[in-house]
This record gives structure tokens, C-alpha cells and sequence, in this order.
């Protein structure tokens, strides 16, 4: 149980702000002492706004996002030191982790409180195949990694702190990339109006300087979104035994 943390085109700051919440279960087996292979699956709540933003382009671009994340992954864990449980001499060890995983992701926005999922508008011009641009799916891979500490309290218990960072394959995390297309390339009729209202929310802040035109930077395409999951944890020892072989 945790929090959650975006870092992409709308939050560009490194420090951690406005997380929001994580939950995690997972599986893990040892191989010795030392090394650990863990299946894990996460959901977590991912947003920002340029309302949080102290640079004044991204306070009149003025937009904002949240989206749910479904995550699983694949992970090494490393100890640092040994850890067995219920024995006094190795019942602490700090350790880091790395892995491969996929997530499920689908960003939206508010607008006169209404929800809108923002994929299906193509607000750079995806639906309308505006300079080649193609609509994004709605899972990407990541790879997981980070590092942190565990403590056995009991044979069967033991508690653990953890921070993982996730670099992801791709740049749509908050609908935001590339450049905007001018208002004049949507629809008029069908989801057309709600792509014009959201693809550009600078009239929100000033009717009289709209910065939404055709070409001009909308995201960073270069760089893939990324998020980061801190959480506190749970796990429960299950022994295994075999059956003596018969002499």
C-alpha cells in the first residue's frame, strides 16, 4: 500500500509532489539467500495539471490529466545481505530490484464536470491521421526498478519499504507529445467539439492569448512518460517440505 507518482510532459519537476494512491499483491520465490524472482501486479492513480507548474508556458497551456494504471511485472529482487527469516542474526537486509512489465492506461480530463477519455478525441490529430500520426494504445511496457529494505518480525511475517521507478515505452501516459494542429483541423459535429475544448485549455486563462496553434509545442516527444510507485508492505512466509525418499 503506497502512493503513486507521474513524471512526463505535464510534470517536469524531479521531487516528488501530489501523488496519488497504490496498491500492490505479489508473489515471491527464493533462490537461496540472496536472490529472489517475484511476479507482481499493481494498480495505481496517475494525474497532474499545468496548474501546478511555476513555469508560466505550462501555467497558460493549462492542461491536466489522471488515469488508472493496471500493472504486472516480472522482477529480480537482490539482497544485500542474507535474509532468514526467524533467525536472529538475518532478519534485516536492504536489497534492489529490476524487472519487465506491461500496464493498461487510458487518460481523461475534466471539462464543465464532465469526464472525457481523451484517447478517442485525438487531440494531436491522431483520429484524423494528421501528419501521419496514429492513435496510441492503451498498454505500453515498463521497466521496473528500485531498491529497498525488509525486516522479518515473525517466522511468518515480515514488513518491507520499497521505492521503484518505472520507465515506460511510451509518451501518451498524459495525452500530451507533440505539437498542436490549429482547432480548425477537428470536426464539427461528433467528438469533434470536445477535442477543440480540451486539446487546447489556454482560453481558460486568458481568452485573448490563445497558444494552441498549428505547429507550435504542445509535449516533448523525446522523452517517455514515467511513474514511480512508493509503498510499504506485507509478506507471509510459506514453507515447503518434501517427503523423506525411502532407503
Amino acid at each position: 500500500l503506497g502512493g503513486a507518482h507521474y513524471f512526463g510532459d505535464i510534470n517536469t519537476r524531479a521531487g516528488i509532489n501530489r501523488p496519488k494512491p497504490a496498491i500492490g499483491l505479489f508473489f515471491r520465490k527464493q533462490f537461496g539467500n540472496y536472490v529472489g524472482l517475484r511476479i507482481a501486479g499493481h494498480y495505481a492513480q496517475l494525474g497532474y495539471s499545468d496548474t501546478y507548474s511555476k513555469n508560466s508556458y505550462q501555467q497558460s497551456r493549462n492542461l491536466s490529466f489522471n488515469t488508472n494504471i493496471w500493472e504486472i511485472a516480472a522482477m529480480g529482487d537482490f539482497n544485500f545481505f542474507k535474509f532468514l527469516p526467524n533467525n536472529p542474526d538475518y532478519i534485516f537486509t536492504p536489497y534492489i530490484t529490476l524487472g519487465l512489465g506491461v500496464f493498461t492506461y487510458d487518460p481523461y480530463a475534466y471539462i464543465d464536470s464532465k469526464k472525457e477519455f481523451l484517447r478517442p478525441l485525438g487531440t494531436e490529430g491522431q483520429t484524423i491521421g494528421y501528419k501521419g500520426r496514429k492513435q496510441y494504445g492503451t498498454m505500453a511496457v515498463c521497466v521496473p526498478f528500485g531498491a529497498g529494505l525488509k525486516y522479518n518480525v515473525t517466522e511468518k511475517l515480515n514488513i518491507s519499504f520499497e521505492v521503484s521507478h518505472r520507465f515506460t515505452f511510451t509518451d501518451y501516459l498524459d495525452d500530451v507529445s507533440t505539437t498542436y494542429i490549429g482547432a480548425d483541423k477537428f470536426a464539427t459535429t461528433g467528438t469533434g467539439p470536445s477535442a477543440v475544448l480540451l486539446q487546447d485549455r489556454s482560453y481558460e486563462i486568458d481568452p485573448d492569448n490563445i497558444i494552441g496553434l498549428e505547429g507550435r509545442q504542445r509535449g516533448l516527444s523525446k522523452q517517455k512518460d514515467q511513474y514511480m510507485i512508493v509503498e510499504l508492505g506485507l509478506s507471509f512466509n510459506i514453507s515447503t517440505y518434501r517427503c523423506p525418499t525411502a532407503n
